[in-house]
């Protein structure tokens, strides 16, 4: 949630946490560009007026980085003017404030429920030849189907949704184990390894090792998802 008051990003925070959602804060938009840079969220509630850059800019910069990411405008700007200007620079949806706490919780569910609509088709890697199908868990490689574990297919997804994009090996044991898991940080490169080997053997080779870093997923190609 992006919001350069403090008491509005605490209410929000109140009934999203209350809904089972789990909540980062940006009392900017250049805050929230470095966030969304660096992390992967499922949705954006968006402030206008905000010193610096505002709503309306940092809009247009989310929807450059992330044409999918749901973005609710909430603001006090109640015209239909401002409503219309906020839906055709590419938020999702727009409530003003004051609000209903309930409101906005079913807000919030309704451009979920359709984000994950979304992430259940195919997603396709021209330049890879390979097919990811999130529903069913299944990977293909030039048509042929590859055998991976569970966990090898929540990385590689993981890795793919965003390719170039550097995670840490921490960060991976936390998305992919849980933040309960005990185990060792290597069990990372162990599945990593073991992932690498079952997409070699289909001639592909996507991921790469960033040193001292983490891994990512590359793309050679201008177009990866089609």
């Amino acid at each position: 949630m992006v919001d350069d008051e403090a008491p509005m990003r605490q209410l929000l925070k109140i009934y999203l946490t209350n809904a089972g959602y789990t909540i980062s804060e940006a009392s900017n938009g250049e805050v929230a560009l470095s966030e969304i840079e660096a992390e992967t969220y499922h949705m954006i509630i968006l402030d206008l007026m905000m010193p610096g850059m505002s709503g309306w800019e940092a809009c247009k910069e989310i929807r450059a980085i992330e044409p999918e990411l749901p973005i609710l405008m909430l603001t006090a700007r109640t015209s239909i003017e401002d409503k219309v200007q906020g839906l055709s620079m590419g938020a999702d949806d727009y409530l003003t404030k004051p609000f209903d706490g309930r409101e906005l919780v079913a807000r919030v569910q309704s451009l979920l429920r359709r984000s994950v609509g979304t992430e259940t088709e195919p997603y396709h890697i021209r330049a890879l030849n390979m097919t990811i199908e999130p529903e069913q868990k299944l990977v293909s490689v030039h048509g042929i189907p590859l055998a991976l574990t569970q966990t090898e297919f929540d990385i590689l997804w993981l890795l793919a949704k965003r390719p170039e994009r550097t995670f840490t090996r921490e960060e991976l044991l936390e998305r992919i184990w849980g933040l309960d898991f005990d185990g060792d940080i290597r069990t990372v490169d162990s599945h990593i390894k073991n992932l690498r080997e079952k997409l070699r053997e289909m001639d592909v080779d996507p991921i790469a090792t960033v040193w001292g870093a983490g891994y990512k997923f590359v793309v050679n190609t201008s177009d990866g998802k089609i």
